[in-house]
């Protein structure tokens, strides 16, 4: 099993920048994925970025060039950095773990994110 506890949400203006954390339970270094999601009112959950062990980095196309994914392993730790945000980046981030190929998904808490002048 893994917590997940998310950190570093809050209400940015257009244009600004937040960074999320995600500290985990136990360590990160041999995880198979570990991912950012969100989820905005009276939508669907939707990838934002996950960093596989084996693939790298994976970005849903409206945050391509806006946001980066990375880790800390000393820490247990996950970062999303988020630049230039958008009214439409307001949502409910998730930190996602998977501990191997085919294995269960582990979700934290979430933590909100508001941009709006």
């Amino acid at each position: 099993q893994v917590q997940l506890v998310e950190s570093g949400g809050g209400l940015v203006q257009p244009g600004g920048s937040l960074r999320l954390s995600c500290v985990a339970s136990r360590s990160i270094f041999s995880m198979f994925r570990m991912g950012w999601y969100r989820q905005a009112p009276g939508k669907q959950r939707e990838l934002v970025a996950t960093l596989t062990r084996s693939e790298g980095t994976n970005y849903a196309g409206s945050v391509k060039g806006r946001f980066t994914i990375s880790r800390d392993n000393a820490k247990n730790t996950v970062y999303l950095q988020m630049n230039s945000l958008k009214p439409e980046d307001t949502a409910v981030y998730y930190c996602n773990a998977q501990p191997s190929l085919g294995s269960n998904n582990y979700w934290g808490q979430g933590t909100q994110v508001t941009v709006s002048s």
